[in-house]
């Protein structure tokens, strides 16, 4: 077990959560449904992480109304929500990530989440892959501000009374780092989800990991042990 506080602070989607397919079709029926030209997946990508309004404000065309963009941000939850209940609906965790969130407890760390994600998107991953029980603190897009802003990685390190030098930030995207950076905690980029390794390292990543054993032996140093 380990005799200091150390908090890993986790994205959820293409950190833990393959949800590539899953929210590109769901981007290209909204915006179809819409009447919009549907974005390609390399912008898709570079927008995950953000909360859902400012992620659907970048992909729209610069002139939609603030009524289109609301209609636009509920046909996404929709049709998220269509996906979902569907049979044979696909969201899996990348392979390695439960047998290192059950390593860390183990271990004793302290686990967060800080996600784009709504407390119910959140919900509804969690109950799939019965994941909530890992983690000491959950902060989402509709608790106050979006990446890159400090805010979730800020309020995780509060609520699990944890200072930056004893905290770091995990996940896939730019903003993840960017946010990670702005809380003062040491940035871990994995390229196996949205991010391409050389963005992650554009923001600032302290580090880029390219598998989970990679990771996980980088956890162990960071801790001590």
């Amino acid at each position: 077990m380990l005799q200091d506080l150390r908090l890993a602070i986790w994205d959820v989607d293409g950190t833990l959560v393959d949800s590539r397919d899953v929210i590109q079709a769901c981007m290209e029926t909204a915006f179809k449904g819409a009447g919009l030209p549907p974005p390609a997946y390399d912008a898709t990508r570079r927008i995950v992480g953000l909360s859902l309004s400012e992620a659907l404000s970048t992909l729209a065309p610069p002139d939609i109304s603030d009524q289109k963009l609301i209609e636009l941000v509920e046909a996404y939850k929709h049709s998220f929500t269509v996906h979902r209940s569907r049979p044979g609906h696909q969201e899996p965790m990348y392979e390695g990530a439960l047998e290192l969130l059950e390593a860390l407890k183990e271990q004793g760390w302290l686990m967060a989440v800080a996600t784009g994600k709504t407390h119910r998107g959140v919900d509804a991953l969690f109950e799939k892959h019965a994941l909530r029980h890992f983690f000491d603190t959950v902060w989402c897009a509709d608790d106050g501000p979006g990446k890159p802003h400090p805010f979730m990685v800020e309020q995780a390190m509060n609520a699990l009374g944890c200072a930056p030098q004893e905290s770091l930030m995990i996940g896939d995207a730019i903003h993840d780092m960017a946010m990670g950076k702005a809380a003062g905690v040491r940035t871990l980029g994995v390229s196996w989800g949205f991010g391409r390794a050389d963005e992650l390292e554009a923001a600032g990543a302290d580090e880029i990991h390219h598998d989970f054993g990679s990771l996980a032996g980088s956890l162990r140093v960071f801790a001590g042990v």
